[in-house]
């Protein structure tokens, strides 16, 4: 048996280490942090504002509907991958120039957004808050493309850890940093810093060079189908020939390509459910803080500052699980933590307004949702094809997105008709069904763990 020296073995762990040095993977870091930004202005943050200005649950509720781009972003994002955008494609590229447009819209629909009054027009404020949540979703599509392409394999691992580093990053300024600003300088200013800082994006954009398109042996044999089917057609030709071709590459492809597997409409249903008792409770855990006399500041640090600590262990911890016991099981025991940690806010409401209490709620909640959520990007990115990377994880994220913003929309709705431990009770058995169909998917398709 061949022994491996201390000395040897440390010099490998600090090679690994250096591709954390490497310009394009510091690169994705700050595009990360683009990209997580927005998230908590339309949702977190947004749902503080509200409840403070005395707007009722069943509307707080609704407004989760404002994120519906991020449910249907697969719709577009064919556009978005293959489409030039005038001037800015010319000048800056395919990806960058994207970026670059997404980035100023959300600049301008951000600020928009602070200078409404949702007291006075509501509907002027949700207007706005579903044009950033588009953009956002639009800018999302553009910037996972960009990572894939412009890193080398060898760094996907590297370039998924700073992306999400990145983006709870992001999330932290605009959650507790919102909070923390809102309480003294009030919400438009607020919002316009939030604006401001998304020339983070811009910057890291125009430092970088445009990315060289790869093609994968799948998407040359679809072009070479499509070609040789136009050819033994002619009829259609010239520009319409072009934009059928255009669509079956970019559109048809990719989804035919994922409807042709075995239990495809399970896999959808569990992406659909897997987190759905999470975000149930997740709508409401504001107006719940609010609710209990929880102070801006407190919120802030407890829920924030430390619950995002809490999530990057658990988002270690859940990598280690799906090393060592597979993608499926690893989604079985981090849902059925999920799930228990939703009875955490259920004691939280019989304790009243104790910090400690709420200390561990958020350490629970956010470790468990860390763990599930690192077991689940990994199942998401293990089912993409990657001839369709973009279009396809576009697709499973929008489903995701649906159980986080269209079914939890009713959470508003379930807390004004019930107290919260019954409320919290109820989202604790929202988490069912996603797992008994996790169960279905485990007996179906077997997985060896890892070793």
């Amino acid at each position: 048996m061949n022994r491996v020296a201390p000395t040897t073995r440390y010099r490998r762990w600090l090679e690994s280490c250096a591709v954390y040095a490497d310009r394009r993977v510091v690169t994705i870091l700050f595009l990360g942090f683009s990209s997580g930004l927005p998230l908590a202005l339309t949702f977190g943050t947004l749902s503080l504002w509200l409840a403070e200005i005395g707007v009722n649950k069943t509307t707080i509720g609704l407004f989760a509907l404002m994120g519906t781009p991020y449910i249907f972003k697969f719709l577009w994002a064919p556009l978005v991958d293959r489409m030039p955008v005038p001037f800015f494609t010319r000048r800056l590229g395919r990806r960058r120039g994207w970026a670059i447009v997404t980035q100023l819209a959300l600049m301008a629909t951000i600020a928009g957004l602070g200078a409404t009054n949702p007291a006075v027009h509501p509907g002027l404020t949700a207007a706005f808050a579903f044009m950033v949540a588009f953009w956002s979703a639009s800018q999302d599509i553009v910037i996972d493309a960009y990572r894939v392409e412009i890193l080398d394999e060898r760094q996907y691992g590297a370039g998924a850890a700073m992306i999400v580093l990145g983006y709870r990053i992001g999330m932290l300024v605009s959650g507790a940093g919102a909070l923390y600003l809102a309480t003294y300088v009030g919400w438009f200013a607020t919002y316009g810093l939030m604006t401001a800082l998304m020339i983070v994006g811009i910057a890291t954009i125009l430092l970088n060079p445009e990315p060289k398109a790869r093609k994968s042996r799948d998407s040359i044999e679809q072009e070479r189908r499509i070609a040789a089917y136009l050819k033994a057609h002619p009829d259609p030709v010239g520009k319409r020939a072009k934009a059928l071709a255009w669509i079956y590459g970019a559109v048809v492809s990719p989804f035919a390509e994922f409807m042709s597997r075995s239990g495809w409409l399970v896999i959808l249903l569990f992406i659909l459910l897997y987190k759905f008792g999470d975000a149930l409770a997740g709508v409401m855990s504001n107006p719940f803080y609010v609710e209990l006399d929880f102070t801006k500041i407190q919120i802030a640090n407890i829920s924030k500052a430390f619950g995002l600590g809490a999530t990057i262990i658990g988002s270690l911890i859940g990598g280690v699980i799906v090393n060592r016991i597979g993608i499926l099981k690893s989604l079985f025991v981090c849902g059925i933590l999920q799930m228990l940690s939703n009875l955490m806010f259920a004691a939280l409401a019989v304790a009243g307004t104790d910090l400690r209490m709420l200390t561990l709620t958020i350490a629970v909640e956010n470790l468990s949702g860390g763990m599930g959520t690192a077991a689940f990007v990994a199942y998401l990115s293990s089912l993409c094809n990657i001839a369709y990377t973009a279009t396809q994880y576009a697709l499973l994220t929008s489903f995701m997105a649906f159980g986080r913003t269209l079914l939890s929309s009713s959470g508003g709705w379930l807390a004004d008709h019930m107290a919260w431990v019954s409320f919290f009770i109820v989202t604790t058995a929202a988490a069912l069904p996603g797992l008994l169909v996790l169960v279905w998917i485990t007996r179906r398709f077997d997985e060896r763990p890892s070793n």
